[in-house]
C-alpha cells in the first residue's frame, strides 16, 4: 500500500493497493479525497479503474452523507458460492459431454441478458425493506419494484455477470454466480443520481456533478438508503434462486452420468460489493461506500473472481483498517467495453479461454480475460487484506 496525497487537490489521503492505477482513476480518487464530507482518507483496491462518478474498487466513508454514485448503478451487485461434495474425476471420463449438458441446460433455467421470466417470481420476505410489496417513497420508482422486478427475480442479466462450474485445486466441484440487482437496482440508482445532482445544484454545495450527495437526514437520502437496502435483498435473493436452479440442473446432470450430487447448503457464499453501510472507522460513525470492494472483516469469508476463464478465489479478510476492512471485488478492467471490441477478436477470445466451455447469449468481447487486469497481480497486491483459502479453476462459463 502507498499513500498518494497531492494537498494542491486534496483534504484527505488517498491509501492505494493499486499496483498500475490510471490517471484518470487517480483524478476521480483525488476528486473524491477532495469532498468536505469524506472521513480520514480514501481508499483504492488492487483492482481499482474508472467509473461513473466514484472510481470501480474504491472505498471509504462520508460524514452524514450518502454518494448513490458511489454505491454504483447495479445496486447489490456481488458473488454467491457453493461447494459441492463432488469431484471433477468423477465425471472426467465423461467431461465434454458433461460440460455440454449442464451449458446448455443454464440456458433452460435461468434467462439471460435482458430476459426474464413469463409470470412474475413470488417473493413475500420478511421485513421492512424486502418483498414485492415494499414501496418507495417515490411512486416513480414502484411500478419497477412491484411490476417489473418481479419478472426478472432470478435471472442473471448482462455485462460481467456470469455463471460457473469450476473445480478447486484438491479437484472439489464448485459453482459460482455474479449478478445483482437487475434493472429494478439500476432505475433507483439512476433516480437517486438525478435527484443528488438536483439537491446539490439547489444547496451550492460545489462538488463535481457526478459525486453530488444526498444529506443522509434529508428525505432524500433517508429514501435512498431504503430503496438501496430493499435493492440488496433483492440481490441477494436473486443469486439464490440462480444458485437454486443451477444446483438442480447441476444434479440432474450428475444423475444423468450416475453421479449423486452432494452439497450442503450451510456453505453457501453469498456477498455484495456495491452498497453503502453506516460503520464505524477511525473514530468515527461514517456511511462506508464499497463501490466494487468486498468487505474483509478478520475471519469473514469472501469471493474474488478472475476474469473470464482465469482462476477465482475464495479467500478470509484479515479486517485491515486502513483499507476500511475491504478488499477487492475481482481483477479490474483494463480495457474499456468500447476499446474491449475494438482490440479482442472472436479468435482471440476463443485462444484466451483455452479448453474452458464458454456459452454466451451476445457478443462478450468486452468480457475477455484481455480486457482485465491479471488476476494474480491483483492478490498479490493485497495480501495484507485477505488469506487465499480455495483457488479455483473454471470449467464451463456462462454469460448473458
Amino acid at each position: 500500500m502507498e499513500v498518494l496525497f497531492d494537498k494542491s487537490v486534496q483534504r484527505v489521503p488517498i491509501y492505494n493497493w493499486a499496483p498500475d492505477l490510471d490517471p484518470a482513476a487517480l483524478k476521480q480518487l483525488q476528486e473524491t479525497a477532495a469532498l468536505d464530507i469524506v472521513h480520514h482518507h480514501v481508499a483504492a483496491m488492487p483492482d481499482a479503474h474508472v467509473g461513473l462518478g466514484a472510481t470501480i474498487g474504491s472505498v471509504f466513508g462520508t460524514v452524514d452523507a450518502v454518494i448513490p454514485s458511489a454505491v454504483g448503478v447495479d445496486i447489490g451487485c456481488g458473488m454467491c458460492a457453493m461447494p459441492t461434495g463432488n469431484f471433477w474425476a468423477e465425471f472426467e471420463a465423461n467431461a465434454h459431454d458433461v460440460l455440454a449438458m449442464f451449458s446448455n441446460g443454464v440456458f433452460q433455467v435461468i434467462p439471460l441478458g435482458t430476459d426474464g421470466y413469463d409470470k412474475p417470481q413470488p417473493w413475500d420476505a420478511r421485513g421492512e425493506c424486502a418483498g414485492f410489496d415494499y414501496e418507495s417513497a417515490y411512486e416513480v420508482l414502484n411500478n419497477e419494484i412491484q411490476k417489473k422486478a418481479p419478472l426478472k427475480l432470478g435471472s442473471l442479466g448482462g455485462g460481467n455477470h456470469f455463471i460457473e462450474l469450476q473445480k478447486d485445486q484438491d479437484g472439489r466441484i464448485w459453482v459460482m454466480i455474479h449478478s445483482g440487482s437487475r434493472h429494478a437496482g439500476k432505475e433507483i440508482a439512476d433516480f437517486y443520481i438525478r435527484l443528488a445532482r438536483q439537491l446539490n445544484q439547489q444547496m451550492g454545495a460545489g462538488v463535481p456533478r457526478d459525486l453530488s450527495y444526498l444529506p443522509a437526514t434529508h428525505e432524500a437520502g433517508r429514501a435512498y438508503l431504503r430503496d438501496m437496502t430493499w435493492a440488496l435483498h433483492y440481490a441477494y435473493e436473486n443469486r439464490l434462486r440462480m444458485m437454486d436452479r443451477i444446483l438442480g440442473l447441476l444434479e440432474k446432470v450428475a444423475a444423468h452420468f450416475g453421479v449423486k450430487l452432494k452439497y450442503d447448503s450451510r456453505d453457501l457464499i453469498n456477498i455484495h460489493h456495491n452498497y453503502a453501510a453506516l460503520e464505524e472507522h477511525f473514530g468515527r460513525k461514517v456511511w462506508i461506500h464499497r463501490k466494487g470492494a468486498t468487505l474483509a472483516t478478520r475471519g469473514l469469508t469472501g469471493i474474488i473472481p478472475g476474469s473470464m476463464g482465469s482462476r477465482s478465489y475464495i479467500v478470509e479478510g484479515k479486517g485491515n483498517p486502513d483499507s476500511f476492512q475491504s478488499c477487492s471485488h475481482g481483477a479490474g478492467r483494463k480495457l474499456s467495453r468500447s476499446e474491449a471490441f475494438r482490440r479482442i477478436t472472436k479468435a482471440d477470445l476463443k485462444q484466451a479461454l483455452g479448453g474452458v466451455i464458454m456459452r454466451h447469449a451476445s457478443d462478450v468481447r468486452d468480457e475477455a480475460p484481455q480486457a482485465y487486469k491479471d488476476i494474480d497481480t491483483v492478490m498479490a497486491a493485497q495480501a495484507d487484506l485477505v488469506d487465499v483459502r480455495v483457488t479455483l479453476y473454471p470449467l464451463a462459463v456462462i454469460k448473458g
